[in-house]
């Protein structure tokens, strides 16, 4: 495999951090005789820039734009045709547009200039030898704003905040990562040792720029200064595109707000005890979500593919990065004296902390997860995952107790079509057999929590006899 992305080549420990998934989606894409314009999604400060800084070593020639900055948006403000822009952008940095040699063209924060997705399609078929890729912290805010969005001429993928796996990375963990990605299934004697650095993980999240100073400098105060100012920032960027002033002001409290609602279904009306109506709140997560700073998920009652969500119903609230929740929340300090995360916030983060390992490990856009939610004769029933793996809807029960508590799976195993169940909790690795209620068999898979982002790995084991 060829290595392309480096969160911190310009460091002192010059460590490369890579993302596998979307590493290999980026050899692929950059291979692909059908390659199309491909359009980067992520929040700001999750290391999109970095990540294209990184594969464009792979190329001969390399131009990049950013379009915060004055000098290279007036390139794309005003041009005749895109055979002048072309010759423009490359004559700006003193190339030639040489067919013999590869070239990555990179329009970073895009949406300063919406217009320029309208072209990406005539890119692709005026000059299908370069390789373009736009990018930017509020692409969906650009997409509402252009006329012509070049439908099937583009191509997406989404980064988020570092994995569990990518922080051992960094923090030169590779005997650790080596055990996790090859012993399969993983000793319990190694389980000790691995929840201390997940927890220490858990603390700081995953946004590159955090990580990168809590494991050079090792202070929290730092942490927590760094992490004032990437929340602030967050405020500041996306009340820039608020309608209004009251928009504005809604947005930046449902921010304040948030962090107290995740792992929670969710109301719009009186959420988090604000005074505003149903309406501007839904309209200001949809704002959060576009900004990629939430996710609105919502249930199924489904118990075979496909998964078919329910938006009549109230959704869960998850949030970009545990790192930040943690500095909202005021945690930092409470994790420094727990050795199970359950005993955190009531449990609600080791909910986040397991989505945003699974969400990691995609670079689709398009969820594979949702939770299950059953209502009927006065009784209530919820799941905290449902995950499509294969042809099935694996069940995927987080943070519970002792297995004859799990009422909730069992109503779901009664009503699905296969006999596998998964726990992610804090203990030790294991296959139960369990006999729900109404006497059907099933295997309930246990799942350390550290090994969520190895999910699928330990799924497909599971489902071929374990």
């Amino acid at each position: 495999m060829i290595f392309v992305f480096y969160y911190f080549c310009d460091r002192k420990r010059h460590q490369d951090m890579i993302n596998r998934t979307l590493n290999d989606f980026l050899i692929r894409w950059k291979t692909s005789s059908n390659r199309l314009p491909l359009m980067l999604r992520g929040a700001r400060q999750v290391g999109k820039t970095t990540l294209i800084n990184g594969f464009a070593k792979t190329y001969d020639q390399y131009l990049y734009f950013n379009l915060e900055k004055t000098e290279d948006a007036k390139f794309f403000s005003n041009f005749s045709t895109l055979s002048s822009l072309v010759q423009l952008l490359f004559l700006s940095k003193n190339l030639t547009n040489d067919v013999q040699k590869s070239t990555l063209i990179f329009i970073d924060e895009v949406q300063e200039c919406p217009a320029v997705i309208e072209q990406l399609r005539y890119f692709h078929e005026d000059f299908p030898s370069l390789h373009i890729i736009v990018s930017g912290s509020l692409l969906d805010f650009a997409l509402t704003k252009i006329e012509k969005v070049p439908v099937g001429r583009i191509e997406y993928a989404e980064l988020h905040p570092l994995s569990f796996r990518e922080y051992l990375q960094a923090s030169n963990k590779w005997a650790i990562i080596e055990r996790l990605d090859k012993d399969l299934p993983l000793s319990n004697t190694f389980s000790p040792l691995i929840f201390s650095i997940f927890n220490e993980y858990a603390m700081i999240g995953g946004m590159p720029m955090i990580v990168n100073n809590y494991l050079e400098e090792k202070s929290l105060v730092r942490t927590k200064e760094l992490l004032n100012a990437i929340t602030e920032a967050y405020k500041t960027d996306v009340s820039k595109y608020a309608k209004n002033q009251n928009e504005a002001m809604i947005i930046r409290q449902i921010i304040d707000v948030v962090p107290f609602l995740v792992d929670e279904r969710i109301n719009m009306a009186n959420f988090g005890n604000l005074s505003f109506k149903s309406k501007e709140i839904k309209n200001g997560l949809v704002l959060l979500q576009k900004a990629r700073l939430l996710e609105l998920v919502y249930p199924t009652t489904q118990t075979q593919p496909p998964i078919i969500n329910d938006f009549a119903k109230r959704p869960r609230l998850h949030f970009l990065d545990i790192g930040l929740l943690n500095f909202q929340l005021g945690l930092h300090q409470a994790y420094l004296t727990v050795s199970d995360l359950n005993h955190l916030a009531k449990g609600s983060l080791v909910q986040q902390i397991v989505n945003q390992e699974i969400k990691a490990q995609s670079y689709l856009s398009t969820p594979n997860k949702s939770f299950w939610a059953r209502d009927e004769k006065g009784t209530s029933s919820e799941l905290d995952i449902i995950y499509a793996f294969q042809n099935l809807l694996i069940p995927i029960e987080v943070k519970s107790g002792a297995t004859g508590t799990l009422r909730s799976l069992h109503e779901f195993m009664d009503r699905c079509n296969h006999d596998f169940a998964v726990r992610i909790y804090g203990g030790e690795l294991k296959i139960d057999e369990i006999l729900t209620r109404k006497g059907k068999k099933y295997k309930l898979l246990n799942l350390p929590y550290f090994l969520s982002g190895w999910l699928d790995q330990y799924l497909d084991w599971f489902l071929k006899g374990a």
